[in-house]
């Protein structure tokens, strides 16, 4: 009888372990996401864009001489003796934000078009119209011609959690109506391309083709446009980032009403906070916006802002970053009048700003002065009005350093005025100076705030 209570015990506990071996693991399973519903009801709003750019004559860069192919180019090129190039294509996605054609996408994927073709997910395909494309945000418009069409439904960003599980869909690589998931890892993130966007990073899975598709979270309401990842194979590495939905529609809305975007000036260069500036200007921690310098007849100027002002908070918001101010000053109306409150002389005061309009045209300039250098340095022109506030007569604007600068201790928002004493003019200048072969070293002269130093910087 003994021996028969503990068989039967040791049965009954075996049958426990096998089921609790198996519950568990399905236990967990339950509590996963059901991505489904939501794939279901927001697909259809999801639509694929094919671009396509104007052809083009003549010879591309790095194709071998004609005499040295006499019996191709006789066989292939067309009359008149100059090879065709035919149309290049791109592709990228979007979501309809209307129910008659509105769709947004990123401005990456319509830049440069010749025509820009739509395919929604019932197979139906349109010519779409580019209404307005920013490149500072990366948020393009398009619209088709048709009614009553899906769209989708605009979350708030601001809700997001770090954690929570966000869903992607698009056409990676071309594969239409792909859908992908992950976790939201980050939240206002900067990117050293652009300061005026707080970037929503996931592990969602994006590739080449995801461009300008929606970033969906579990109520099925769009929370970003997926539009950047990091990588260093030019696939996806588990970092990708979105522009948050608001930002992006704020765009639209003003590329819908006259076709460009209106930005906030202060007219103000500013610097991060570090711990030992905090405790020099007797903060109680690392917080703010320093400003730098002002520039002569700039709204801040106008208004009383001083440099070595650091400015707390903006209109209300607080600012605890230096990469704050850009992007609430950016996303201000020119002509509106707003309040900062600014740390001056160890305590803490109001002051009242109009702020002015960033001009398109600086935005562009600074935009497109990117040469390459071995350096890994990306810079850009000095205004005229940042000349004069620095006191200054050349130089560049560091807008990121990777690489050999970075290690140099180079850092975003430098001033480089020389190399080797030989000033520098331009961005072009730079680069001839730093990639000259025999160079395996100089110095840089640059301007950081107040002050100027000499940074030491190996090019081997």
């Amino acid at each position: 009888m003994k021996m028969l209570s503990e068989a039967v015990v040791a049965r009954t506990g075996f049958l426990l372990l096998a089921a609790f071996v198996y519950l568990v693991p399905h236990a967990r399973a339950q509590g996963l996401p059901d991505f489904t519903g939501l794939v279901e009801r927001q697909s259809p709003a999801v639509v694929n864009i094919t671009t396509i750019q104007e052809p083009r004559r003549g010879l591309s860069p790095g194709m071998p001489d004609p005499d040295e192919m006499h019996e191709f180019f006789r066989r292939f090129m067309p009359p008149g003796g100059q090879p065709f190039m035919p149309p290049r294509r791109g592709q990228g996605s979007g979501f309809l934000i209307s129910a008659d054609g509105d769709i947004l996408t990123n401005a990456h994927v319509v830049d440069g078009a010749a025509e820009v073709l739509v395919k929604l997910h019932d197979k139906r395909q349109f010519r779409a119209k580019v209404i307005g494309a920013d490149a500072r945000t990366d948020v393009a418009l398009i619209k088709i011609d048709a009614d009553g069409l899906p769209r989708v439904n605009v979350g708030d960003p601001d809700r997001l959690k770090v954690g929570e599980w966000v869903v992607a869909i698009g056409a990676p690589f071309g594969f239409e109506n792909s859908v992908t998931a992950g976790i939201v890892s980050a939240k206002g993130r900067s990117l050293p391309s652009e300061t005026l966007v707080p970037f929503i990073q996931t592990d969602v899975a994006v590739n080449p083709g995801n461009s300008g598709g929606p970033l969906f979270n579990m109520r099925g309401e769009v929370v970003g446009v997926n539009s950047q990842i990091i990588s260093r194979s030019g696939g996806f590495m588990g970092l990708s980032f979105a522009i948050p939905i608001d930002v992006a529609m704020d765009v639209a809305e003003q590329l819908k009403a006259g076709g460009k975007v209106r930005r906030g000036r202060l007219g103000v260069l500013i610097q991060e906070v570090t711990a030992d500036l905090a405790e020099s200007f007797g903060l109680e921690r690392p917080r703010g916006a320093l400003i730098a310098a002002v520039e002569p007849g700039s709204p801040a100027e106008k208004a009383g802002l001083q440099a070595s002002d650091i400015v707390l908070g903006y209109d209300g918001k607080p600012v605890a970053e230096s990469i704050d101010l850009p992007r609430l000053v950016g996303a201000t109306q020119p002509g509106s009048r707003v309040t900062l409150q600014v740390w001056r002389k160890g305590q803490a005061r109001d002051v009242a700003v109009t702020v002015g309009e960033l001009a398109e045209e600086k935005a562009a300039q600074k935009a497109d002065a990117r040469p390459a250098n071995r350096a890994g340095l990306a810079v850009s022109p000095l205004t005229a009005e940042q000349k004069r506030a620095l006191g200054i007569d050349s130089g560049v604007l560091v807008e990121d350093a990777t690489g050999l600068a970075a290690r140099a201790g180079v850092q975003p928002g430098d001033v480089i005025l020389a190399v080797n004493n030989q000033s520098v003019t331009s961005a072009e200048e730079l680069s001839r100076l730093l990639n000259e072969p025999r160079r395996k070293s100089v110095a840089l002269l640059v301007r950081r705030g107040e002050g100027s130093l000499y940074i030491p910087l190996r090019l081997d």
